[in-house]
């Protein structure tokens, strides 16, 4: 029997909400950066309405088995938005575990969703392609990621094309739950996509970076290691003092996301000629060039997490508060269904 909602049950969405998560699965990197964190800290000053952001440590136990492992990841990942410029009184930061009315959803979803629809899951075909165990956990994962996305009543979700499958899986178990337990009505809000428009972050080896292709510039690396691994980036042939095609240049790719435009433009010289200032140049001077452009903007982040390392109990105290504003969104939605399912 289809129970209705009443009519003191609370609206699904009181104000517009983006919501996305970052899995703390290891050491941050530029494709995270440049690939989500840099929009999420964007969307805190240019969305109007609320912006909710967790770290997925229930999710990251698809892969990450060392508890004390899983709280460094945790706590890197916190300290990392805080001092890239992630501001609590204008986007809250919480551990995906301090709402635990996220597993009662999901639950509540697992049982309106088609093993079909799960099943055509192209990240679980990715990652059992790379060789992980293809765990119950693992294939259940977009009831999880929805879950996440729907306890809050999103209307946004920020992600890139390799990831717009889960919020469609979301959409249609928005919409089976509603049909299933409240007529229709929209006890839970189907959230709508924002793509993003950050390009594939090219690795050292040209693919995308990714931890699980071990080809990351870490985003904290810094001085002698930093240099060492720009100089690994792989590029083609073309002799010193040749014109680089910076069109198919990993190095030229990254230099486009952490120069400012007026100094792009001298440095697309720079490859369109082969020479600067008079001088060669080639593939050596643009890793160089990478290096020092890095360290100049990392450089007051990297300063605000020398701080926040040293004062962990400032970090924790924002990921509770965060936590504790969260639950209050949270607890209106269970409270909403468990009515529409019967549940007291």
């Amino acid at each position: 029997m289809v129970a209705a909602m009443s009519a003191s049950a609370p609206s699904p969405l009181a104000r517009p909400r983006v919501v996305s998560g970052v899995q703390p699965s290891g050491v941050l990197h530029l494709g995270n950066f440049f690939g989500a964190i840099q929009q999420h800290l964007a969307l805190q000053e240019s969305f109007p309405g609320e912006a909710l952001y967790f770290i997925a440590d229930y999710h990251a136990l698809t892969t990450v088995h060392e508890a004390a492992a899983l709280r460094e990841h945790t706590r890197e990942v916190a300290i990392a938005y805080l001092a890239l410029g992630l501001d609590p009184a204008k986007a809250l930061l919480f551990r995906q575990s301090d709402v635990p009315e996220v597993l009662e959803l999901a639950w509540m979803l697992s049982c309106v969703s088609g093993m079909g629809l799960l099943e055509r899951g192209h990240s679980y075909k990715d990652k059992v392609a790379q060789g992980l165990r293809p765990s119950v956990g693992l294939f259940y994962y977009p009831v999880l990621m929805a879950a996440d996305i729907l306890l809050y009543s999103a209307s946004v979700v920020p992600v890139g094309r390799d990831q717009l499958q889960h919020i469609e899986f979301a959409q249609d178990m928005a919409t089976h739950f509603n049909q299933a337990f409240a007529g229709g009505a929209a006890a839970l809000t189907r959230p709508e996509p924002r793509l993003s428009q950050a390009p594939i972050v090219p690795g050292l080896d040209g693919r995308k970076m990714s931890k699980s292709y071990g080809n990351t510039i870490p985003i904290w690396e810094s001085g002698k290691k930093l240099r060492k691994l720009t100089g690994q980036i792989v590029t083609d042939s073309t002799p010193l003092g040749e014109p680089l095609p910076s069109e198919k240049c990993n190095v030229y790719a990254l230099l486009q996301l952490c120069c400012e435009a007026v100094e792009l433009e001298q440095v697309k010289a720079w490859y369109q000629t082969g020479r600067r200032e008079g001088q060669p140049f080639g593939y050596g001077h643009a890793k160089v060039l990478l290096a020092e452009r890095l360290e100049r903007l990392f450089a007051p982040a990297r300063a605000r997490r020398e701080a926040l390392l040293a004062d962990p109990g400032a970090v924790e105290a924002v990921l509770m508060r965060s936590a504790e504003q969260a639950r209050v969104i949270a607890r209106a939605t269970i409270r909403r269904c468990r009515e529409v399912c019967g549940l007291p």
